[in-house]
C-alpha cells in the first residue's frame, strides 16, 4: 500500500491489513511503467515496475520522501532499467543498473539521500561494463557478456593467419616439416624478396650467374640464405654482387668476390652477414 496517515482510533479494513502486510513483505500495491519514470511522493510503500525492451531510468529527487520511506524498483523488461539520482543523492554496493529481473529497494535515510539495497542475483555485482580491448571483440553493459579473440588482428592456436613483420622466439614445428621451394632457371638471375631460404639450379650452355642485388633493392633480413647448385650444362655457374662496389661477398673461391661452383651437381649457400655483406660457402672455386 501507499504511505498512509493514520488516526488515532481508526479502524482499518481487512483490505488495508492484507496491503499493509504485502507491504512490509515488499510486495503491496505495484505501479506499471513502460518509459522512463521520474518517481513522485506517493510512490513510497509501492513498488514500480519497469517493462521496456529499450533501455530506460527511474531518477530519484530530493524533498519527496521521509527517512524510513522506501520504493521497491524492479525491472521486468529486457531493457536495462538504471537508478538514476536526479536531486537526491543514491549509493549502493550493487549495481544501480539493472538488467531483465533484477530490483532492490530504495531506502531514504533522509529527504536527499537514500540506499539502494540491490536484490541477489546470479548477474549481480561491482562490474557494470566489459569493454573489449585490443585484440578482441564482445563485451556488453548488461546481462551476460562474452569476449572472444579478434583474429583480424591477434593470432591464436587454431586459426589459420599469415603473420605478417612477426618475431617467432624458438618456434617449434611439428607438421607439417618445412620445405624449400625449388626453381631451376636456365639464365643469370637475381634474387628478389621472397627467394629466402628456396633453392635454385642452374642449366646454361654458357657461364650464367646467381646475382645478390643491393639492400636498397631488396633489403633483406640478416641471416637470410639462398641455396644454389649446378645441374648440368657447360656453363659454369657463378655467384655475385649486382653491384659489387656496395654489396660485398666474400668467400674461398678463386675470386673471392665471384665464387664458382665447382662441378655438375655441386652447390653452395649464400647467407647474409650484415647490411650489404654476404659469405658464400659450399662446394665452390
Amino acid at each position: 500500500m501507499a504511505k498512509q496517515t493514520f488516526t488515532t482510533g481508526q479502524v482499518l479494513t481487512a483490505a488495508q491489513m492484507t496491503s499493509l502486510q504485502q507491504t512490509a513483505m515488499l510486495g503491496g500495491d505495484t505501479t506499471a511503467k513502460v518509459a522512463s519514470y521520474v518517481l513522485l511522493a506517493a510512490d513510497a510503500g509501492t513498488t514500480v515496475a519497469m517493462s521496456n525492451a529499450g533501455s530506460t531510468t527511474i531518477t530519484v529527487n530530493t524533498s519527496l520522501f521521509a527517512a524510513g520511506d522506501i520504493v521497491t524498483i524492479q525491472n521486468r523488461g529486457a531493457g536495462v532499467c538504471t537508478v538514476t539520482a536526479g536531486t537526491a543523492t543514491v549509493n549502493t554496493s550493487g549495481s544501480l543498473v539493472l538488467a531483465q529481473y533484477q530490483g532492490g529497494v530504495l531506502y531514504f535515510t533522509s529527504t536527499s539521500a537514500a540506499i539502494f539495497f540491490q536484490f541477489a542475483t546470479p548477474e549481480s555485482g561491482d562490474i557494470t561494463q566489459v569493454t573489449a580491448g585490443t585484440g578482441l571483440s564482445g563485451g556488453g553493459t548488461s546481462g551476460a557478456v562474452t569476449l572472444a579473440i579478434d583474429t583480424a588482428v591477434t593470432a591464436d592456436l587454431t586459426t589459420a593467419q599469415t603473420l605478417t613483420n612477426k618475431t617467432l622466439t624458438a618456434p617449434v614445428i611439428s607438421s607439417p616439416k618445412i620445405s624449400s621451394t625449388y626453381s631451376a632457371k636456365t639464365a643469370a638471375y637475381t634474387f628478389v624478396s621472397g627467394d629466402e631460404g628456396q633453392i635454385f639450379s642452374m642449366n646454361n650452355a654458357a657461364t650464367a650467374q646467381f646475382n645478390i642485388p643491393t639492400d636498397a633493392t631488396f633489403n633483406f633480413a640478416v641471416g637470410t640464405e639462398f641455396n644454389v647448385f649446378w645441374i648440368t650444362g657447360a656453363g659454369q655457374p657463378t655467384i655475385g654482387a649486382v653491384s659489387p662496389g656496395t654489396t660485398t661477398v666474400i668467400s674461398t673461391g678463386a675470386t673471392s668476390a665471384t665464387p664458382k661452383l665447382r662441378v655438375a651437381n655441386s652447390g653452395a649457400t649464400c647467407k647474409k652477414l650484415a647490411a650489404n655483406s654476404w659469405i658464400v660457402f659450399g662446394d665452390i672455386s
